[in-house]
This record gives C-alpha cells, sequence and structure tokens, in this order.
C-alpha cells in the first residue's frame, strides 16, 4: 500500500489524502482550504489529481474543512461512492448545500463590486453616481441584481468570477454518499475494505480502520480524521477499545490541531461560560459568539441551557442566527443514538430536547438578523462562521465590537490569517497591556473598526483533542501501532507532536505536501 498526503500537511485544513494498493485508489476526505481568500480559492479549486482515478471515497466526518469539495470531486469525473456514518450523510445534506451557497454568494458579490467599479470609473450617472448605479445593480430589496451584473459584465468586457461549485454540483455529489452504522465493514475497493468507529469529534465522526488484504497478505492503515475529548457533554468519548482484527496498525494517520497544547479542563467549562456571560450582563452588554454552526453550537446550547435550568445566570436571551445551525441542531436531534449517558440521563429521559429552552430563538430569515443587530439590553448571539471568515457574525461585529460593554467570546480554534485569528491575538494583546490607549482596529468589508469589546478565549470547548488527550488515545487504547504520520496540525503542532510521540516511544514523522509513504 502506499499513502499520499495532498491536504492538511503541516497546515490545520483541507483535508485529503490518497490510499493506494496498486489496484484500486481511496480518498480520505476531500476538504476545503480555509484562510486568506486569495490564498484559498487558488487551492480550492485545484484537485492535485484526476478523479476519475479514485476508486471511493471515505469521508472521516461533515465540517467543511474535511468534506467541502466533494462537489468538485463529483463534478470532475468522480464516480465512485463516498462512505461514511449515517450521521455524516445527513450532515453534508445541509453542509455541502450551505458550501455552495456561499460559494454562489461569494462570487456574485465579487461580481457587483467588479461592475460597481468599472462604471464609477466611467463617471456613471454623473453627480449621482452611486445612487444611479446601486438602483442599477440591485433590487427593490436591496439585492444583488444578477440579471443587471450580467448584462454589464458582457457589455463591459469585464472578467466574471465563477462559483467553485453550484447548488447543482452538491446537490448532485450528494447521491454519491452511502451511510453506515459504526462497526460495519465495508468493501471500498476489489481487496480493501474499511470499518468506522466513533471519534467523539462531532456527531458521526469516525476513526477509520483499512485493510488491503493481497496474496495472502494484510497491511492496515488508521486514520482518525479529527479526536474528540474525553469526558465532554452529549457526545461519547473517542473509541479506545477495537475489534482484534483491527488492532494491528501498520500506519496511523493522526491528526495534531493541538499538539502542543492543553485545554482547559472539561469540568471548568460551565463555569467559565458563567462567569464570562455573568459579567458581560452585569455591564448590560452583548455577548457575541462566533460558532460553528455544527457541533460547537450544539454543545453551547447544551451548557447554557444546563446553566439557565439550574438557575446559575439570569435567562437573557438567546439567539442562533444561523439557517444552517438550526438545521445542524436538527440532525442532532435526529441521532440521539450517538449521545452520551449523561446526555440520556439529564435530558431524553425527562422528554426534554437537550438544544431547545425557553429562551431560544432560532433566526433565520435576513430580516429577522438584521432586527436582531438593533436588539438592545443583555443578550447573547451565536452566529456562524467560526472563524468569522464569512456568515451572519460579520454584520453582529461590526454594529457591537466598537462598544466597550460587549464581549467577543471565542470558543473554537481560529486558523491563521482568518479574521477570528486577528481578532482574538489583537482582543489579547489589548487585554494584557490593560486596555489603555487606542483600541486595536479589525477590517471588515473594506472597513476599519475599533476592537472595544472585550474578547475572552474559553478553550476547553474544543472539539479536538488536546495533546495529553491524544496521547492518552495512543497509550490507553487498545492498537498496536508499528509507526505514525502526523497531518492536520499548524506546522509548529505537528512537529511538536511528532517530537513528543518519539520520546514517549513510538514512531512518528511529519510528512510534506505531495509526500508518499509505503506500507
Amino acid at each position: 500500500m502506499h499513502v499520499t498526503f495532498h491536504g492538511a500537511v503541516r497546515e490545520v485544513t483541507g483535508s485529503m489524502h490518497m490510499v493506494s494498493d496498486g489496484q484500486d485508489r481511496i480518498l480520505l476526505d476531500c476538504g476545503m482550504f480555509q484562510g486568506r481568500r486569495r490564498e484559498s480559492d487558488r487551492k480550492n479549486r485545484v484537485i492535485p489529481f484526476d478523479p476519475g482515478i479514485v476508486t471511493n471515497m471515505i469521508l472521516s466526518h461533515a465540517h467543511i474543512d474535511h468534506s467541502g469539495r466533494i462537489p468538485l470531486m463529483t463534478r470532475s469525473g468522480f464516480t465512485g461512492r463516498v462512505i461514511c456514518t449515517r450521521a455524516t450523510q445527513d450532515a453534508c445534506d445541509y453542509l455541502l448545500r450551505d458550501s455552495a451557497h456561499i460559494q454562489e454568494s461569494d462570487a456574485d458579490y465579487l461580481n457587483y463590486k467588479t461592475v460597481r467599479n468599472a462604471l464609477r470609473e466611467m463617471k456613471y450617472g454623473g453627480e449621482n453616481g452611486d445612487r444611479k448605479i446601486k438602483k442599477l445593480l440591485k433590487t427593490d430589496t436591496n439585492r444583488i441584481n444578477q440579471a443587471a451584473i450580467a448584462e454589464w459584465t458582457r457589455k463591459l468586457h469585464l472578467e466574471a468570477v465563477e462559483p467553485m461549485y453550484t447548488m447543482a454540483d452538491a446537490e448532485s455529489s450528494l447521491t454519491s454518499f452511502d451511510g453506515f452504522p459504526y462497526g460495519t465493514e465495508v468493501t471500498v475497493g476489489d481487496k480493501l475494505t474499511c470499518r468506522m468507529y466513533d471519534a467523539g469529534h462531532i456527531i458521526g465522526s469516525a476513526i477509520t480502520i483499512i485493510h488491503s488484504r493481497k496474496k495472502g497478505r494484510q497491511r492496515t492503515v488508521c486514520y482518525t480524521g479529527d479526536l474528540g475529548r474525553f469526558d465532554c457533554s452529549i457526545l461519547k468519548d473517542p473509541t479506545l477499545m477495537f475489534a482484534e482484527e483491527d488492532r494491528q496498525i501498520d500506519l496511523l494517520i493522526m491528526e495534531s490541531t493541538y499538539g502542543d497544547r492543553t485545554h482547559e479542563p472539561v469540568a471548568d467549562l460551565k463555569p467559565r461560560l458563567k462567569q464570562v456571560i455573568g459579567d458581560t450582563i452585569e455591564r448590560g452588554g452583548c455577548v457575541l459568539i462566533p460558532s460553528f454552526a455544527f457541533g460547537r453550537t450544539q454543545e453551547l446550547l447544551y451548557a447554557l441551557h444546563e446553566l439557565y435550568d439550574g438557575g446559575e445566570l439570569p435567562k437573557v436571551p438567546v439567539f442562533v442566527d444561523s439557517p444552517l445551525a438550526v438545521n445542524m441542531t436538527k440532525v442532532y436531534g435526529e441521532h440521539p443514538e450517538t449521545y452520551d449517558k449523561d446526555a440520556r440521563q439529564a435530558f431524553l429521559k425527562k422528554d426534554k430536547n437537550p438544544f431547545w429552552f425557553k429562551q431560544v430563538t432560532f433566526v433565520t430569515s435576513v430580516e429577522d438578523s438584521m432586527a436582531l443587530m438593533r436588539q438592545s439590553g443583555p443578550h447573547i448571539v451565536i452566529a456562524s462562521s467560526g472563524m468569522c471568515e464569512a456568515g451572519r457574525i460579520l454584520h453582529h461585529l461590526r454594529n457591537r465590537i466598537h462598544n466597550a460593554r460587549n464581549t467577543v467570546l471565542v470558543v473554537g480554534f481560529m486558523a491563521q490569517h482568518t479574521l477570528g485569528r486577528r481578532i482574538l491575538d489583537q482582543g489579547t494583546a489589548y487585554r494584557e497591556a490593560g486596555r489603555k490607549g487606542d483600541p486595536p482596529v479589525v477590517r471588515m468589508y473594506n472597513k476599519s473598526y475599533p476592537l472595544k469589546a472585550e474578547v475572552v478565549k474559553i478553550g476547553g470547548f474544543s472539539a479536538h483533542a488536546d495533546s495529553e488527550e491524544m496521547v492518552r488515545f495512543l497509550k490507553t487504547g487498545n492498537l498496536k501501532i508499528n509507526r505514525i504520520a502526523v497531518v492536520h496540525g499548524e506546522e509548529e503542532q505537528s512537529l511538536a507532536f511528532a517530537d513528543r510521540l518519539t520520546r514517549e516511544g513510538f514512531s512518528a514523522a511529519v510528512p510534506k505536501v505531495g509526500e508518499s509513504l509505503t506500507v
């Protein structure tokens, strides 16, 4: 067997690895790179091999940095099946459509800006040009007039931006999915099989064992995908006990997002959340929480539900401003078989929905989202995207970060070069300097905003295992591992984790993009 590493190698996003036995090629994940807009677009539009050569794909979980380029694959010649768990299949039904909508919306906006700027340079409309251009290129409801943009793009011989893929592409790709229960042996090639185990990262996430059986010899690759934390709410812990036939691993492909970091203890999460929200309420402010619609939002709702039920916080309104998060919460509700015993005991046995309580409002329409930005008094807003690169959180931030009474609460990983990372780094530096002098400035939508709001991070909400928990997975589980390829981490994290594993007695290395290993 040969394994080639195409994505999320010495970086966090864009997971993509190829397993080949000389006859079949199996792709492990097909993720989207997330970061600077131009760099992301360049990386994401190019598949580093002919999609037609791939026999089948194994998808570890539904997060876009693992699944987001599947529509591009199917549009470009991939005709195999996407093997995943049933919960992952259900989640992708929403996530990939949402991703396509974002691709189309971004392309529309960029084309609007191109035409608008060209008309401005032409001094179209004279003295009242901006007003006339806006009327020309937007509808009465202030939406982009796609027909007018297309017509003026053609008239002015401008280069139009095409979406990476469309809604039709996403819907077509969903017909390639086959969902299976954990523990099911699935044939993925002529001499290749796989079995999925619970990774504890998000609902449906899987650790995958891949067997190659040729000429009386067996070779086994294990792919962790993203590993979850231990003793967290809602989901079961990452699997430690594997079936006897799956225990001997020739190569483990292991994530390292937090390879050199330790999270806050799980037991401290609710007290920290209580403190941050309580302090903001006392100031009369709003708590803005950038959150991934899938996984993090449901964890937050669960924790807030427990705090409210326990009388530990004033029951201020909670708004979930994300149509995708509404659908993802439905997916969580449809798969209670994945919950841990605590969630069953606290909510299901009492016939209560873990993710809904009286103070929660799910915001779906644009009009209601805009009205929410005018909401006064203490309240909590959970909105996507989690790294502040797109979505409704941007509008809340630009309306709220200039007010020192408010708090931006960071509860997840912020990749390098994202707006979320800049807000976190600059806000943290400002706080550590005593919040003295001029506040840092953040740019959004080509405008600058003073970052006066408090910026607080609660790292323990991460859905990724930290360094200690990943070592726990290796040392207390029953896998017998020959060697480890460390992936899915910023370079310093991957290298530090590989170094630690070596000191712990494992054979570990960090591959480079395009590098192949022989198993």
